[in-house]
């Protein structure tokens, strides 16, 4: 029977302490490695602080019925933690090596500096960065072929998106190994090229500004814009993926829309990019003419829209929107009754 694969996370903040809670929880022996240079008593006071964070977050999740407490000591025992000094056997027992350092080209260059010598020959080395490209990371790593770019998202112990960004050099036995690590732990692991704001940040950027933008404007307050946000534009890209949605409504809508909205409110950003216009011409609309962004031969359209609604009815479910036929003239009929009754 195999081992389980050891796991350790290089940078023992808020990135670190959540990919070891990850791990963790579904059975990895994790080292936490926290290899800045600090004085002992430094040292000593982050391991205290990394480890009550560890276990009060272990702590909130029971409370909320993810795992029977119970479970709790078993996996705090699987971390193992370890300052600078104390690194190496970590590093030398890893299968696989997340680094989370602070995002400044300094701070990976001396990580990757210090772990290299330390690291087995076959282990794989991600980076979880979500500024620097893996381009540019690789030529800082002695064994390049064994590393690419892993951007967790916060909080990673949570949010089951990893998105994986391999460099040229990379091999895909060790791109291969690190998604079958992830789907091994429940991640859903997707892969994108080595471009700035990866797939997510690229886009919450944009909605973020936009949010912002608005209430500068004062078209809404920040709390209109939250229930916008989660009971129509989050609870949408839940269950329907961007593009997936372009097909759905059509391409030739968006088309239209984007370029209402730069006329009316005088801005380019809201110009759509050329491949919508083209698509458009070439009749590639999506879901009603068969493609557009995906290829809708053969689908199964009717089964297809039933698996859509099924989607969405599980997420108005899950916020307790959902009400049965006739609640509202239900409750009216009860008050009635009950004013009678008075």
């Amino acid at each position: 029977m195999n081992q389980p694969a050891t796991i350790a996370a290089l940078g023992a903040g808020r990135m670190g302490r959540g990919i070891a809670l990850a791990f963790a929880y579904a059975g990895h022996p994790v080292w936490l490695l926290d290899v800045k240079p600090r004085d002992p008593a430094s040292a000593l006071a982050r391991q205290r602080d990394a480890q009550a964070e560890l276990a009060a977050t272990l702590d909130a999740m029971v409370a909320l019925g993810a795992f029977p407490a119970a479970e709790t000591p078993a996996i705090l025992a699987r971390i193992r933690y370890a300052d600078r000094p104390e690194s190496a056997k970590g590093l030398a027992e890893a299968d696989f090596v997340f680094e989370g350092v602070p995002e400044v080209m300094g701070a990976k260059r001396e990580a990757f500096a210090f772990a290299g010598p330390l690291m087995r020959p076959e282990a794989v080395l991600a980076s979880t960065t979500s500024t620097m490209l893996v381009t540019t990371l690789a030529g800082l790593v002695a064994r390049p072929e064994r590393f690419l770019n892993a951007h967790w998202l916060n909080p990673p112990h949570i949010i089951p998106l990893v998105e994986l960004s391999p460099h040229p050099g990379t091999a895909p036995e060790a791109r291969a190994a690190l998604i079958a690590l992830l789907e091994g732990i429940g991640k859903v692991p997707i892969e994108c090229a080595a471009a700035p704001g990866y797939i997510v940040p690229r886009l919450q950027s944009l909605i973020m500004n936009e949010a912002a933008r608005m209430v500068e404007e004062g078209v809404a307050t920040p709390e209109a814009i939250d229930k916008a946000t989660r009971y129509g534009f989050g609870f949408r890209y839940a269950n329907m993926g961007v593009v997936e949605f372009i097909d759905y409504g059509g391409n030739d809508i968006l088309y239209y829309a984007s370029r209402y909205l730069a006329q009316a409110l005088g801005s380019e950003r809201y110009a759509s990019p050329p491949i919508v216009a083209r698509y458009m011409h070439e009749g590639r609309n999506g879901l009603r003419e068969g493609r557009g962004f995906y290829d809708f031969t053969g689908i199964d359209v009717n089964a297809y829209k039933q698996e859509a609604l099924g989607r969405m009815l599980g997420m108005l479910n899950h916020l307790g929107l959902q009400r049965p036929p006739g609640s509202v003239l239900r409750q009216s009929q009860s008050i009635i009754t009950e004013e009678r009754h008075e």
